[in-house]
């Protein structure tokens, strides 16, 4: 796999990103596809090693309904689906009709349609909307919406005095 920009962390050199992308066992054709088209369409993904790292959030806590804010073409969706399991239910979402489709076709593809909710519109609008709770809600909209994101996705916090207004 070639690391274009839209893979690049901002957290680690180059050099420990190129050593830890070695490592990384080759992906199935779904998400290998995936990968490709991101790459040559400029679509920014969690990539390998990241999704790989959620995955493992998602095992490991046991989380089986899952909310994620900004989903793209549904890279990560898919890993978290997986991880999941068949009892998990995750709820894509996105603002582009187009990238929901073409998502739509992925998760088909990989197995995983049966897993996910296609939701399209503002990621921030529709988990407020989102009836019941969530074991793990991944935030992955554009970084100048965080904060946006972080009151929408935990309302009860927020009122607290809990949430970081930075």
């Amino acid at each position: 796999m070639i690391r274009t920009d839209n893979l690049r962390s901002t957290f680690t050199q180059n050099d420990v990103d190129d050593y830890l992308y070695k490592l990384l066992p080759k992906r199935d054709e779904v998400v290998g596809e995936m990968e490709e088209y991101a790459a040559q369409n400029d679509i920014p993904i969690t990539g390998p090693a990241v999704a790989r790292m959620l995955a493992l959030f998602v095992q490991v806590s046991g989380a089986e309904r899952i909310f994620e804010m900004g989903s793209a073409i549904g890279y990560s969706t898919i890993w978290l689906a997986r991880a999941a399991g068949p009892k998990g239910k995750v709820i894509y979402t996105d603002g582009d009709p187009e990238k929901a489709q073409r998502a739509k076709d992925y998760f088909r593809r990989a197995g995983v349609a049966k897993r996910i909710e296609v939701r399209v519109g503002n990621a921030l609008e529709l988990v407020k909307k989102a009836p019941g709770t969530f074991d793990l809600v991944f935030n992955d909209v554009d970084k100048h919406q965080y904060p946006d994101a972080l009151h929408a996705a935990l309302p009860e916090a927020a009122a607290r005095g809990l949430v970081y207004h930075g």
